[in-house]
């Protein structure tokens, strides 16, 4: 294959990937966006970041800013929209679809680094794209999903050229996760571990401490031999150490053989690898080189220790039977493990095997494990095709590079893109079916919002506190946990608990709303609480539409 074919070969594959991820981009935005703006607009007013919470009428609540460079980004971006007229959610817009592109160009790269096939490449990074499509949203997240597909390229070309650019680079990448989303800050470390475990265990093999310590002992002993004279038995010590040395040297043939035919795993003896170990020292530190403190090293930690990750769909864990993408995404990987003899690295067998677990732990980790198993899913396609029929991918890049198969290409992918984006196009950038739209326009012309004190749903607070309108809670599950809201020699408040329990009528509705001291409510019209709410005469329905209704509390 000339440089030529590749090269058009790259330039189409990358015009289609470009066209596939603006399909995939949402346009109606998540509940994090609204929330992100807001955050962004505070830092930018006040110069600082402050570790308190500006936007719940609950007083002192101290807030970790767990990315807040991505949300004064985000908010820069959002005033940019209105100054120039094309509005601020159209600009946020523009830049989600601008960071799937790239996300999807660093998978298509990273793919072709490492499996060295631009046709597998081009592929793989179509179905990792798909297969990340309920993921792709305006948020802090998807600007992770590039840090963590560099990763493992600048970790697998460190390993490959060892040149020094690529240390410099995994320094630099988590103190931006530290500031841009300092929630994954401790996954960036995972990534390590398979390689550094690869590297440990064939570097204990090969040590043959064993067999080392028992040539000392026998060296020592014949040290007391010789001086001792014993002539018989000096003889057979040396006969000994003689043998043990004939044996290291069995061995390490037998070992390099043992590798070289090795059936499954490829086993890849790297010196340079240890100096991951440094690098990720190193990196542990970056966690300080934050405005937010000690954040990125605790926020993990006071997450799962709480209980809003019970609640909070994306925390909980996968269950394989109503996760149909994993169970077929494992199932191809077990077929083509079980049933063919393809091979893989030791480290891509620890990755895989990581990820999968973290998985099961978590949904939200799904996304991850499709990136970085996508990569290992690609070089093992590629050696199977290297083996079998690297001649007919050859025949097949140099029809798709020709004219016709450059526009049948292109088409194709046009047309893929259009049945993805066809059943959004006429979304809005906020559902209103979702958000209080014109709820909040309500309240703001009619309630005295410094004097209120709200009772909303977790699921559109963020929407209302970017409005202007103080929240009783909001996606921020962090912030109203008592893990992360306690004070000097003070106990958390349960806000969140509180919460739950208020809205799936688990406590009494009028117990909770006299602890806080609250004089309205907005709520949804088919939940639980509005069918207590409807008919209790305490409270004064003030405003209603199809979705969203608001009440006043009245004094008893």
């Amino acid at each position: 294959m000339t440089e030529k074919t590749k090269i058009k070969f790259h330039v189409m594959a990358v015009i289609c990937i470009l066209i596939f991820c603006f399909a995939l981009t949402p346009i109606t935005f998540q509940n994090d966006t609204y929330y992100t703006i807001a955050i962004g607009k505070h830092i930018a007013e006040t110069k600082t970041v402050d570790m308190q919470d500006p936007f719940s009428w609950h007083e002192n609540l101290p807030y970790t800013y767990p990315h807040w460079a991505y949300d004064l980004g985000t908010y820069f971006i959002y005033q940019l929209g209105e100054n120039i007229g094309i509005g601020g959610f159209c600009s946020v817009y523009i830049l989600t679809v601008a960071l799937t592109m790239i996300l999807g160009l660093v998978i298509y790269y990273t793919n072709n680094k490492l499996c060295k096939n631009p046709l597998i490449s081009f592929f793989m990074t179509l179905i990792i794209m798909y297969l990340l499509k309920d993921f792709i949203a305006a948020r802090a997240q998807l600007v992770t999903f590039i840090l963590f597909a560099l990763t493992i390229l600048f970790i697998e070309q460190f390993i490959k050229t060892k040149k020094k650019r690529y240390a410099v680079y995994l320094v630099i990448i988590p103190i931006l996760i530290a500031n841009l989303h300092c929630a994954v800050w401790p996954f960036y470390f995972v990534l390590y571990l398979p390689y550094i475990a690869e590297y440990l265990l064939i570097a204990l093999n090969d040590a043959y401490i064993f067999n080392k310590l028992s040539i000392w002992w026998n060296k020592h002993k014949l040290n007391k031999l010789n001086k001792k004279g014993n002539i018989e038995e000096i003889g057979k010590c040396q006969e000994k150490i003689a043998k043990l040395q004939l044996e290291k040297e069995n061995y390490i043939k037998k070992t390099e053989k043992r590798r070289k035919e090795s059936y499954k795993i490829i086993v890849r003896k790297e010196p340079i690898a240890k100096w991951l170990i440094v690098i990720m020292i190193i990196c542990a530190f970056t966690g300080l080189l934050t405005p937010i403190g000690t954040t990125p090293y605790t926020y993990l930690i006071n997450t799962l220790q709480g209980n809003t990750t019970n609640s909070i769909s994306e925390h909980q864990p996968l269950v394989l039977i109503n996760h149909k993408t994993m169970l077929a995404v494992l199932t191809v990987y077990i077929l083509l493990l079980v049933f063919t003899d393809v091979k893989a690295s030791l480290s891509d067998f620890f990755m895989l095997g990581g990820l999968t677990l973290l998985a099961f732990m978590s949904r939200r980790q799904f996304s991850i494990f499709v990136i970085i198993c996508g990569f290992i899913f690609a070089k093992m396609v590629t050696y199977l095709i290297e083996k079998y029929d690297e001649k007919g991918v050859k025949t097949l890049m140099e029809y798709m590079t020709s004219i016709l198969g450059k526009a049948l290409t292109v088409l194709v992918i046009i047309l893929f893109s259009v049945l993805l984006y066809k059943p959004q196009a006429k979304d809005k950038f906020v559902n209103s079916a979702s958000y209080p739209v014109d709820a909040a326009t309500y309240i703001l012309e009619n309630i005295d919002t410094k004097n209120m004190k709200l009772f909303n749903e977790y699921n559109y607070g963020s929407y209302l506190l970017f409005r202007g309108i103080p929240v009783f809670i909001d996606s921020r599950a962090d912030l109203y946990a008592p893990e992360f809201n306690k004070g000097n020699n003070e106990e958390g408040r349960d806000i969140f608990s509180d919460y739950i329990n208020t809205s799936n009528i688990s406590s009494y509705y009028e117990s909770q709303f006299d602890k806080y001291d609250i004089t309205h409510v907005i709520i949804g019209k088919k939940s639980k609480l509005n069918m207590f709410l409807s008919k209790d005469g305490n409270y004064k329905e003030l405003y209603s539409d199809n979705y969203f209704v608001v009440y006043d509390r009245l004094s008893e």
